[in-house]
């Protein structure tokens, strides 16, 4: 498969200096879009990249995960970020454009569940944030929880959500309010991962969900439960991995067809030690253990 990544010229004026001419330097480009839970790594990924590969600049963006997979298809990109796995119609409008979308692992996430610091909430089960979160769900104030949250006057559970052109937002869809289930009204939808962390930490009466390397000191994350029978489990990176958590999930980045060129070895690169490392480092779960030294 031809490489989409884009050659860059860099002409330096021509002239002589000393008796010499200025070397014609060539760069790679490689565009890479999509999630926003996986922005500040590929952002790091690039920055590392970068120095070891000074002749490889990697363009990283966010926008969602369905706004980066549209891209890839669409041929605009080389790399689509995401943090779901690609929808049958998004496989089938690729084919019909003669592409087949290759799918690589690149970590794991836990989808953290967070609450305002001062929440006295010690865990939350699969099935109580159906209901919070889900159409016609059954639980719309923190009394029905047995709470009484210190500065939410108004009793009201503020349900914070994302946009829904977010990876995030599907995979919460899928994995917790179940298939064919869409999210409640009024949910406020913000369009970062950091967003959400933001608004929860300014909102006592607030939940919300995002990528477990937003967590903050200045919110509290829940354990979660799959069903009211089970222990609840906190999201970490060791629960990521093993998927002990319930709502772990993996994260990819997409390409048309088999990698070439650059676009290879950048990701032949981010699946290696280093890269791996880069990911833990953030946050998130590598695909595999790795031996990374502490900064």
């Amino acid at each position: 498969m031809k490489s989409m990544a884009l050659t860059m010229m860099a002409t330096l004026a021509a002239g002589w200096v000393v008796g010499q001419v200025f070397p014609v330097q060539a760069r790679t480009m490689i565009q890479n879009k999509g999630s926003d839970t996986l922005v500040n790594v590929a952002q790091a990924w690039a920055e590392t990249y970068r120095k070891i590969r000074p002749d490889v600049a990697v363009a990283v963006t966010g926008g969602g995960s369905g706004t980066g997979i549209a891209a890839m298809i669409n041929g605009t990109v080389d790399l689509a970020n995401s943090s779901r796995a690609m929808k049958d119609k998004e496989l089938l409008e690729a084919k019909k454009n003669g592409i087949t979308a290759i799918e690589h692992l690149v970590g794991f996430d836990a989808l953290a569940i967070f609450v305002h610091k001062d929440n006295p909430m010690p865990s939350i089960t699969i099935r109580q944030l159906a209901e919070i979160y889900g159409e016609e769900g059954t639980l719309t104030r923190w009394s029905q929880l047995g709470l009484r949250l210190p500065g939410c006057k108004t009793d009201q559970i503020i349900v914070v959500s994302r946009q829904n052109n977010s990876g995030t937002y599907v995979y919460f869809q899928e994995a917790v309010l179940g298939e064919g289930r869409d999210f409640r009204l009024g949910t406020k939808d913000m369009h970062g991962s950091k967003d959400v962390v933001d608004l929860v930490e300014k909102t006592p009466c607030a939940i919300g969900y995002s990528g477990l390397a937003y967590d903050s000191p200045h919110v509290k994350k829940l354990p979660v439960a799959k069903d009211d029978q089970s222990s609840p489990v906190v999201s970490n990176m060791e629960n990521a991995i093993t998927r002990a958590y319930p709502i772990a999930r993996p994260l990819f980045m997409y390409t048309r067809g088999e990698p070439a060129g650059e676009v290879k070895g950048y990701l032949d690169w981010i699946k290696s030690d280093a890269g791996q490392c880069i990911i833990k480092e953030k946050g998130y779960a590598p695909v595999r253990p790795v031996p990374c030294v502490k900064k």
